[in-house]
């Protein structure tokens, strides 16, 4: 039994130590969706007409939030949320270290590049 306990806390170390290496807990993508959403006067996890969520819409805006390194999938979700809804389609990019940087200029530089209607935002710790 004291090996499974021992076990059970290594683990539990391993996941949030690099957490507190950098000064911070990570927080889920729902916390900062809330957060920003509310700052902008907005309606979190809006339902669509097709019963799909949007997760923030705002009076002008149909916006995904994402992670950096899921950049490429924000854009699609982004977009039909825009036709959804007949609102210019937003992202709300989360860069949790300096190293996803590089999602930001990934995805600004596919939205310049093939002209999309997308608002970009980011969030950085």
């Amino acid at each position: 039994m004291n090996h499974v306990l021992s076990l059970i806390i290594f683990v539990a170390a391993i996941c949030v130590l690099p957490q507190f290496a950098h000064g911070e807990i990570a927080h889920p993508e729902k916390w900062y969706q809330e957060n920003w959403c509310r700052e902008q006067s907005g309606q979190i996890e809006a339902i669509l007409p097709d019963k799909t969520r949007c997760d923030c819409l705002t009076h002008d805006h149909a916006i995904e939030f994402d992670f950096g390194p899921k950049w490429a999938e924000a854009i699609g979700q982004a977009l039909y949320y825009g036709l959804q809804t007949g609102k210019q389609p937003g992202i709300v990019l989360i860069i949790r270290q300096p190293s996803d940087y590089k999602y930001w200029l990934r995805l600004n530089s596919t939205i310049e590049h093939y002209h999309l209607p997308i608002q970009t935002w980011k969030i950085e710790h």
